[in-house]
């Protein structure tokens, strides 16, 4: 067994393999204090058949037991992956898949299972480094690290690896990865952040980074596997040469001539066609391989076009923005809507506005909660011209609504504010690049169509790249294609005062700090471009709510009247619902929430609700019900679950000899507090409330005599001692 430490952030994160999981080609189990994750890598010992990409599989999953619970559902056993764990494995993915090496085609499954959780430690980032050093130590291909960590600022310190109370604190949330020498990931969320706070923070993450990169060189060096040998690809040189001379020329003609995309598409798929059908006597069986081929012509000729001739494939300069159109209010029943366009990609988008019930519960390792800013991203197969695939949200569609709610929701109003759930809907109609952005685009209008009063307008774009040795180019507001062909996918929103969110994603090994500068600086010119076009067509939230969504009102209750507005078994706010017509929902912090049709059915649910936590106040006067008889006086209860006494003597001015002379159950009364005792017993009294008549003298109270047997000993007490036998 190997087991190694490193100190960073002032917690202990140690890999140790060589005693767990040992059949696989490389295992690791990673800690960061008390959190625990087991990662390990396989692959395939052949490349299977006609294979010509490389299939990485990664699969991160959190086991409940690593915090002590036990799964829900009816089998009471880990199922399907959450959206938090296919978001994870993305993190995963995303940063180890450019380390290995070209032509290499051998399955590779990738494994991360949390197996302990300490509660402060997210596991997401160290699997990351897990994963990477299991690759080191394997014989699998791999031999440059990654690491990964996460980083924000509280109190205006930057913090690596914060906790997850530190990271709620922080102004922003942001996941680096990098190798030693450059960044190959970022993703993350902020407050509204500049480029250069963003800058010093990747760069306080990459000095950690590089820690982490060493540390893992040196760990694996101890384990000393042999990686394996990719064998040297066959010359392929004619068959090469053939296609080329078939297809090269005509494409560029064809992309020269800048083609919408479906026209340039149906435009190659015919020139595809027609160079198979030429080699298809010299080449049997090698269509796909053909196919291949003319993929990498298409590769080199897009990227040359824009680096020798600075043309893009839609004519477009490098920093040119497609042309926007924004509609809001499409839809007549929808409680806010808005189309956004770009180019040929297209989204439609709705808000619905919600109650309490409506809150989506998140299940994970750490505590329950209710998710009240939800967005949800569809991409269907029309958007480019495909039939469909399976039914439900895979991968892409999970991160790319991620990834536009993390842009949103920092500009959302508080649930203060603002007390209703917000569902945003993003229907992607037509593709052909950063369809994530302009989800983000159609979702700020919206919600503004919507009435929902946001901080600011949100607006997003997306970067590329191509590079070639020291010749680069940065792409703004990319194209399907240029993401394809490309070397970077760099995703940025914000307001016209800073970041809200971005992703980075490259297929090369790293980029340096000054083409992300350039990148990113590039990227604000386009973003406050796009929210000019914006505001053109919705600058400021509506005043008035659709007719159509509920209307929320809000009331803060003091916590420990939780319990008196819900009643035995919910009696209390069951009562409440069916005399409002409203529905009530109240959470564990004290905010009751009222969803009503109109504010006249608000106000009866409010009074209710006020009366029920309404504390009783000396001297004032209320309306009672008479609850009890005694011979000595009748029991009031004068607010909801509240009652005195209203003794006989308080009934009248003039003598009372019996209650239920004046009084009987269920009289409404008007009586006044007297007083409330240290017991909490409240005095009440109805002839207060009356004139006193002309001439009336107030009892006097009697005295009781001094020695009066009630104040001495009993006869029979032996407590005061004696003889005892």
């Amino acid at each position: 067994m190997i087991r190694k430490s490193i100190e960073i952030g002032g917690k202990k994160l140690t890999l140790e393999t060589g005693r767990l999981a040992k059949q696989a080609n490389g295992a690791v189990l990673i800690s960061l204090e008390d959190t625990v994750v087991l990662c390990t890598a396989v692959m395939k010992d052949e490349v299977a058949a006609g294979q010509d990409f490389f299939p990485l599989k990664v699969d991160y999953r959190e086991k409940s037991a690593s915090v002590g619970k036990i799964p829900g559902g009816f089998f009471k056993r880990e199922a399907r992956p959450t959206e938090k764990e296919i978001l994870s494995s993305r993190l995963i993915d995303r940063p180890i898949r450019p380390m290995f090496p070209d032509g290499y085609f051998n399955e590779v499954d990738i494994q991360a299972g949390v197996y302990s959780s300490d509660g402060e430690n997210d596991a997401d980032v160290i699997a990351a480094i897990g994963a990477s050093a299991a690759l080191m130590i394997s014989d699998i291909p791999f031999d440059l690290p990654i690491a990964e960590v996460r980083v924000t600022r509280v109190n205006g310190e930057l913090i690596i690896l914060p906790t997850h109370k530190q990271n709620d604190e922080g102004d922003f949330d942001i996941i680096v990865a990098g190798t030693e020498d450059s960044i190959v990931m970022v993703e993350g969320e902020a407050k509204e952040m500049s480029e250069h706070e963003f800058i010093e923070a990747v760069k306080f993450a990459h000095t950690h980074i590089i820690e982490l990169c060493k540390f893992q060189k040196e760990f694996a060096a101890e384990v000393a596997k042999t990686k394996k040998v990719i064998p040297p690809a066959e010359d392929r040189s004619e068959i090469i040469n053939d296609v080329k001379a078939l297809y090269e020329n005509e494409f560029k003609a064809m992309v020269s001539a800048i083609l919408p995309k479906e026209e340039r598409h149906n435009g190659n798929n015919e020139l595809h066609a027609k160079v198979k059908e030429a080699l298809a006597e010299k080449y049997p069986e090698r269509e796909k391989e053909l196919g291949g081929i003319m993929h990498d012509i298409q590769y080199n000729v897009i990227r040359a076009m824009i680096l020798d001739e600075g043309k893009r494939l839609d004519g477009r300069g490098t920093t040119n923005i497609r042309n926007i159109t924004c509609e809001v209010g499409v839809l007549p029943r929808t409680h806010g809507s808005a189309l956004f366009t770009r180019g040929e990609t297209q989204s439609l988008t709705t808000v619905t506005l919600g109650t309490g019930n409506d809150s989506q519960t998140i299940e994970g390792l750490r505590d329950e909660i209710q998710k009240k800013f939800i967005l949800h991203y569809n991409f269907p197969g029309f958007s480019t011209g495909e039939t469909s695939g399976r039914p439900g949200p895979g991968r892409r569609e999970i991160g790319h609504g991620n990834l536009a709610e993390r842009s949103l929701k920092k500009m959302a109003p508080s649930e203060k504010d603002f007390p209703y759930v917000l569902r945003i809907v993003s229907d992607i109609l037509e593709s052909n690049g950063s369809s994530s952005m302009a989800t983000v685009c159609a979702g700020s209008l919206a919600l503004m169509d919507a009435g929902v009063p946001m901080k600011k307008p949100v607006a997003g774009i997306a970067m590329g790249l191509i590079k070639e040795g020291d010749r680069i180019a940065v792409l703004s507001d990319i194209l399907g294609d240029e993401d394809h062909f490309g070397d970077m996918d760099f995703k940025v929103a914000g307001t016209t005062d800073g970041i809200t969110a971005i992703q980075m994603d490259i297929k090369i090994r790293g980029i340096s700090f000054e083409v992300l500068e350039t990148a990113l600086n590039q990227a604000k010119e386009g973003r406050l471009h796009i929210l000019g076009i914006m505001n053109e067509t919705l600058s400021v939230p509506r005043e008035n709510l659709s007719k159509y969504a509920p209307h929320l009102y809000s009331m803060q209750i003091p916590v420990d009247m939780i319990g008196t507005i819900i009643g035995p078994g919910g009696k209390m706010i069951r009562h409440i619902i069916a005399e409002s017509g409203c529905e009530l929902n109240i959470d564990d912090t004290g905010m009751l929430t009222i969803a009503a049709v109109n504010e006249e059915n608000a106000n009866i649910a409010k009074t209710m609700v006020g009366r029920l936590v309404e504390v009783p106040e000396k001297g004032k006067t209320y309306e009672g019900t008479v609850k009890s008889i005694k011979d000595f006086g009748a029991f009031v209860e004068i607010i909801p679950g509240k009652e005195g006494l209203l003794h006989i003597s308080e009934i009248d001015y003039k003598r009372v000899d019996k209650v239920e002379d004046v009084l009987h159950m269920g009289d409404k009364i008007e009586v006044m507090l007297l007083d409330i005792d240290r017991e909490g017993k409240m005095k009440l009294s109805m002839k207060a409330l009356m004139p006193k008549p002309e001439g009336y003298v107030e009892p006097v109270k009697r005295e009781r005599p001094e020695g009066d047997r009630r104040d001495g000993p009993r006869r029979d007490d032996r407590r005061g001692g004696g003889n005892r036998r």
